[in-house]
């Protein structure tokens, strides 16, 4: 599809984070030889530099090893809302987990929050940290949602926390009703990392980037993990998977116990002003704002238009929706960015992180829905603690190797039939499509020597092809128009238009195929 003919012209035409593009992120050197260290953290991104920050902090000889460069993963396309309100989530804890289980999920994302202001206090980082009430609103005219939103709030008055029942909400919306929780925040997250950053390398941290770990660990007394390409050793006492989707499986089958979700922004500057809070609306089709200050001006983030990963519609009409539901609203006088993020969820919703169920001193982070800038500091306390043997009230909570009987069970087998039903679809479509049809900086699938193939002509006309087989699992991959990348529908794994890998957890490239042949 050729993108000229479907970008509304308010919309930036290639994306790109605003956060990566207002820091001024430093670059670290490539591993190149063994390394011998207290403890390997695997992923740049929030999780792990927080973790890697609290143990340099606690005398550990920590390392920091990143696949591609800090800071380009999940943690620097999200809308930082540092928040305990995680949509519409408590009332269906209270059911699974139970109201005990229920109340520590909240307090354990609340210490969280404060931990992060805190700590930004502490090391003097400016970030642009602003304490917002946080909203959870239902449409008037959806009666259903509206039901729903009000059984949430008796499962807060159940739980004690803070929230309050609205009528009516900051923003010019009628709304059937709103729960509004106070004194949650917002920040710039990557100016926050990098102060912390400084931080973890003033206690002595060491920082490799380009440093892919490859799933092979061996255990003998000490852990050794290899790099991915050349077969470096790093020999270290504790190794924390802190990568997404985690390097290490240990049979736990991750690949089928997560799923994987896509959501966009805006950046928009609005024509109406915007009377601050942070919104998430309940329903089908959620729709977050929060405010953003930019080069002397006050933008809106606009996010929303969840779809499962691979499975969505043409990405651009995601963006597309973003900025109707935005210009409906508060108007839009420009859209200075565009993005994307993609995020995992457990089969239950509440994120593995502990101790791997073969290891004790690998620990795993993953799965935290969209609400990562609370559970992945969760995350890093936690594993803190347990590798210095401290007693955490969140352990069993948090612990990867549960199974809940419901819904876990039923998210399952839906999840994994969706999964086979992928595997299946894609071998057996045909393509009709040729690659000398594609215009500049089209892609789409293709028929190419008599088979399937994923094809991209870039803007200076040059095709590129490749396999579409994923290299994880076999799934045949999909072009996403919106980010220029080859997506998996099964378990989430994407690939730059010429094969590199983006997100696992796929770790080797899409093959290339020869235009000429």
């Amino acid at each position: 599809m050729n993108p000229d003919n479907i970008l509304s012209q308010n919309l930036p035409r290639y994306p790109e984070s605003m956060w990566r593009d207002t820091s001024d992120l430093p670059s670290y050197p490539k591993l190149t030889q063994n390394h011998d260290t207290d403890v390997a953290v695997v992923g740049g991104g929030m999780t792990g530099i927080t973790a890697a920050y609290l143990l340099s902090k606690a005398g550990y000889k920590v390392t920091l090893l990143e696949a591609g460069v800090l800071l380009n993963g999940t943690t620097g396309f999200t809308t930082a809302k540092i928040t305990a309100q995680h949509g519409m989530f408590y009332n269906d804890l209270i059911k699974h987990f139970g109201e005990e289980n229920a109340r520590l999920y909240y307090e354990s994302n609340t210490q969280a929050m404060e931990w992060i202001i805190s700590t930004a206090e502490e090391l003097g980082i400016s970030c642009g940290m602003h304490r917002e009430s946080a909203y959870l609103y239902a449409d008037a005219e959806d009666d259903k949602t509206l039901k729903q939103l009000e059984k949430e709030f008796r499962a807060y008055e159940k739980l004690g926390l803070p929230g309050e029942w609205l009528d009516h909400i900051p923003l010019p919306l009628i709304v059937g009703g709103a729960i509004k929780l106070p004194r949650q925040a917002r920040f710039h997250p990557l100016q926050y990392f990098q102060g912390m950053l400084k931080a973890f390398m003033s206690n002595g941290g060491v920082i490799y980037e380009h440093t892919a770990i490859s799933e092979k660990v061996e255990k003998n007394g000490n852990l050794t993990l290899f790099t991915e390409k050349d077969d470096y050793q790093i020999t270290c006492r504790h190794a924390v998977s802190a990568s997404h989707f985690p390097f290490y499986d240990g049979g736990a089958m991750y690949f089928s116990r997560l799923y994987p979700e896509r959501s966009y922004v805006l950046a928009i500057e609005p024509e109406t002003k915007f009377e601050g809070g942070m919104y998430l609306s309940a329903g089908e089709t959620p729709r977050s704002l929060r405010a953003v200050e930019w080069e002397g001006k006050n933008l809106v983030l606009v996010g929303g238009e969840n779809h499962k990963t691979g499975k969505g519609i043409c990405t651009f009409g995601h963006y597309e929706n973003l900025e109707q539901f935005a210009g409906n609203l508060l108007g839009i006088k420009t859209i200075p960015y565009r993005w994307s993020a993609q995020d995992l969820t457990t089969l239950d919703g509440v994120p593995y992180i502990g101790r791997s169920a073969d290891n004790e001193e690998i620990y795993i982070a993953t799965g935290y829905k969209k609400w990562g800038m609370t559970t992945s500091t969760v995350a890093a306390l936690m594993i803190s603690d347990q590798i210095q043997r401290k007693d955490n009230p969140y352990t069993d909570l948090y612990d990867p190797s549960r199974f809940k009987a419901n819904p876990s069970i039923k998210n399952f087998i839906t999840m994994n039939a969706e999964v086979a039903k992928d595997l299946v679809g894609g071998k057996v479509e045909f393509v009709h499509r040729a690659a000398s049809e594609l215009k500049p900086d089209e892609g789409a699938i293709v028929r190419h020597d008599g088979k399937r193939a994923g094809a991209y002509r870039d803007p200076e006309g040059t095709l590129h092809l490749v396999d579409t087989t994923c290299t994880h699992m076999g799934c045949e991959v999909e072009w996403n128009d919106g980010e220029r990348s080859w997506d998996c529908p099964c378990h989430g794994s994407r690939f730059s238009f010429d094969g590199k890998v983006f997100e696992g957890p796929a770790i080797t490239p899409l093959t290339k195929l020869d235009p000429e042949s």
